[in-house]
């Protein structure tokens, strides 16, 4: 497997996958605070359209409130958010997001929970999605006959339906057991690398920062510490000692700050 490269991010030359729907996103000097306190500093980034980027962080750091920023559900102190140099209001580009639960509504069908929201004749798409996800036999069930990892696949369905230019996954995966989340991390890969959208992941796990993201930034106290890209080839093992090694720079940066 290729070696994960350790360096900050400064050279842009790297070949990136082409994809017309994803997004890029820029973040000019945004500052976010609530009250008196500023739990976003100076943030000053770009993110490639069709990439996968990964934050980790401390709770409090601030990776969430970067998530929402980037969502629109939340706006700025001060600073600018654009999706292809587009500010986020006026923006044409489509993203949705995953959290932590899944937000399903109880007293609806599977399928009527992937096209909620939806007008039109969505139904033949809504299956097409659920059987990406492999839950297509399951689409007249009730949620709660769904286990967990279950019901996030319909979650992740959902925001698919919306075909995003940019997914926004705000630790969808972290109250799930560990085959579990293997098996749903191993999905997200497997769409992201089919549908080429712009997905930004927010999670504690170092692991599986490596796993899923080219490229991971570090934020603590409201500040970017690190910005690296991870080179390894997918699919991705941590038989790679290089691998390894990563988690444990990683890990080591957030538990000496």
């Amino acid at each position: 497997m290729g070696e994960p490269s350790l360096h900050v991010l400064e050279d842009r030359s790297k070949e990136k996958v082409e994809n017309s729907d994803a997004v890029r996103i820029n973040l000019y000097h945004v500052q976010k605070s609530f009250g008196e306190k500023v739990v976003l500093q100076d943030i000053s980034l770009e993110i490639e359209a069709g990439q996968f980027v990964v934050i980790v962080g401390k709770s409090g750091s601030g990776k969430s409130t970067l998530l929402r920023l980037a969502s629109g559900l939340e706006k700025p102190t001060s600073g600018d958010i654009t999706f292809n140099d587009i500010p986020i209001k006026n923006s044409p580009a489509k993203a949705t997001m995953m959290y932590q639960d899944s937000r399903l509504l109880p007293w609806k069908s599977v399928l009527n929970n992937v096209g909620l929201g939806l007008r039109g004749n969505w139904q033949a798409e809504a299956e097409k999605t659920l059987e990406h996800v492999g839950l297509l036999p399951f689409k007249d069930e009730w949620p709660s006959k769904l286990s967990g990892g279950q019901q996030q696949r319909v979650a992740l369905a959902r925001a698919l339906m919306h075909n995003p230019s940019l997914l926004l996954l705000d630790e969808p995966l972290s109250a799930l057991d560990a085959l579990t989340r293997m098996e749903m991390q191993n999905l997200i890969e497997k769409l992201w690398l089919d549908q080429k959208f712009t997905a930004l992941l927010v999670t504690h796990d170092v692991r599986e920062a490596i796993k899923l993201g080219d490229r991971i930034i570090l934020i603590e106290d409201g500040e970017i510490t690190l910005d690296i890209e991870n080179e390894a080839s997918r699919p991705r093992s941590f038989t790679d000692s290089s691998l390894t090694l990563l988690e444990n720079n990683i890990l080591e940066r957030i538990m000496n700050a």
